[in-house]
């Protein structure tokens, strides 16, 4: 099981404190729009070499555009060992709830 926030936690987390955001959609997309603070890296990259961009003492979230790829690939990242979290609705969900 994943641990998962919904956007408005993700806000609220957001005016408090410093948080490592990273979008795993692809480039075109992040340059479309993003969260503010969040680095683009797409999921075959960070599924491919995870070690290259997390490190395991480190708390992640981690989003998409829905929340489906990135709940899939926190799965995924969190059996490897790393602290991860899923934005459920993803990006999508974040540009509804900021307004």
């Amino acid at each position: 099981m994943i641990r998962e926030i919904d956007t408005y936690q993700l806000i609220h987390l957001m005016e408090e404190q410093s948080i490592c955001l990273i979008d795993i959609r692809d480039n075109y997309k992040f340059s479309e729009g993003s969260i503010s603070s969040a680095k683009n890296i797409p999921s075959n990259f960070l599924l491919t070499n995870p070690d290259d961009y997390l490190k395991k003492e480190e708390t992640y979230y981690i989003f998409c555009n829905y929340g489906t790829t990135s709940r899939r690939v926190c799965e995924i990242l969190a059996k490897r060992g790393y602290d991860v979290v899923n934005i459920i609705g993803g990006y999508i969900s974040y540009l509804e709830d900021s307004k």
